[in-house]
């Protein structure tokens, strides 16, 4: 790739035979090759207990996955799809009767062909519903990989029509659910060379990933980061749907959202043009630490931070004045100058571990104090 940029930092879910008060970590990059197409990659890493950072050496290729498997959709889940859609007229109605309760792609496609016969000289609406359907179930998918494959092999290429023309800033996390069960979570963005998709990507172990979309009146834009677990029995993410502020949003169902709250407006110079979020929220004892990017003079892009309250993250307690980190002299040159960017961060002892991307062509590592950095959130 010409570039590796924008990582998200996760802990490896295997943490095996690693020296006492060491931990493995996992860095997802956004690739850039031949015309500007973007995926998914890898990189593995220690750190140990004096907080030094060792990459694993990566292997010299890329694999795509094994195969794109036959997906099972779940029909109560997927017609909810349809009609956010507005796609579930009476022909889609009458396909998703003639479905089991679970169906594969093939079912669907079989379907599809029986029942548009009779429609096919009259009027392509129904034959327009069909290409809708069958749209929705592409981007709704599944891939492996084998275990011989390394990490940093394994490369998530565009699959469905909504990412041929690239998959963007995975933002990950590693989720806990009401049973303790963990599963790693990516919202990313989907784009299709006209209009962008924000999908989710599910994994337990970075071999088996589930792709899915997200649906809703208030899944728009870019920058969706999802909270490591739910928060009073739901769902909950950061977002940012006009291009310019920072809200939070609820949901009873991870894949739909219908509402936000506007919780932080640009308020200093160095995002007064935009403000975002650069990953998910980080549960701290004090509250969420949340890595934020503001745009300000001449597109500069910068990270700061704030804190949210640990039981109503809709109540800001602090956020800071300076960013922590802006482009110096060896950061600004690159795809897109003046910029540094992340995807999200991880505590280590008592530093915050930021990887971030330096102008779009390459990444690196920045450590933060945190109880500086969270004594100056909460007295802010």
């Amino acid at each position: 790739s010409a570039a590796l940029f924008n990582p998200s930092m996760i802990w490896h879910p295997d943490q095996s035979d690693l020296p006492e008060g060491s931990r493995r970590f996992i860095v997802s990059l956004r690739a850039t090759g031949e015309g500007h197409l973007s995926s998914i990659t890898f990189r593995s890493g220690v750190i140990n207990k004096e907080n030094d950072i060792t990459i694993n050496a990566p292997t010299f290729y890329v694999t795509t996955s094994e195969n794109y498997t036959n997906p099972v959709y779940e029909k109560i889940l997927f017609e909810r799809k349809l009609l956010e859609l507005d796609l579930l007229n009476d022909f889609a109605k009458q396909v998703m009767s003639s479905l089991e309760d679970n169906f594969t792609l093939t079912d669907l496609e079989n379907s599809i062909k029986i029942l548009i016969r009779p429609f096919k000289n009259k009027g392509g609406e129904n034959e327009l519903i069909a290409n809708g359907i069958l749209s929705l179930a592409l981007s709704n998918y599944e891939i492996q990989y084998s275990p011989d494959q390394g990490l940093s092999e394994r490369i998530i290429f565009p699959h469905s029509p909504s990412e041929m023309n690239g998959i963007e800033d995975a933002r990950f996390v590693e989720f806990t659910d009401e049973n303790g069960e963990r599963i790693y979570y990516a919202t990313y963005t989907a784009f299709d060379g006209k209009v962008i998709f924000p999908q989710l990507l599910e994994t337990k172990d970075f071999l088996n990933f589930k792709i899915s979309t997200l649906n809703g009146p208030e899944i728009k834009n870019k920058g969706m980061a999802l909270f490591p677990r739910k928060i009073n029995g739901l769902y909950a993410m950061i977002s940012r749907q006009d291009n310019e502020n920072i809200f939070l949003m609820y949901s009873e169902h991870l894949h739909f959202w219908y509402t936000k709250q506007l919780i932080l407006k640009p308020t200093y110079p160095w995002e007064f043009v935009q403000l975002g979020n650069c990953g998910s929220p980080i549960e701290t004892e004090a509250g969420w630490l949340v890595l934020s990017h503001g745009v300000g003079a001449m597109r500069e892009y910068s990270i700061g931070a704030f804190l949210l309250d640990k039981d109503d993250p809709s109540k800001v307690i602090g956020r800071l004045e300076e960013p922590l980190l802006t482009p110096n002299e060896n950061e600004r040159e690159g795809y897109v100058p003046n910029v540094v960017y992340s995807c999200g961060g991880a505590i280590y002892g008592d530093e915050l571990i930021i990887p971030y991307a330096m102008s779009d062509h390459a990444s690196s590592f920045a450590k933060v104090n945190l109880n500086e950095l969270l004594k100056k959130l909460t007295e802010s």
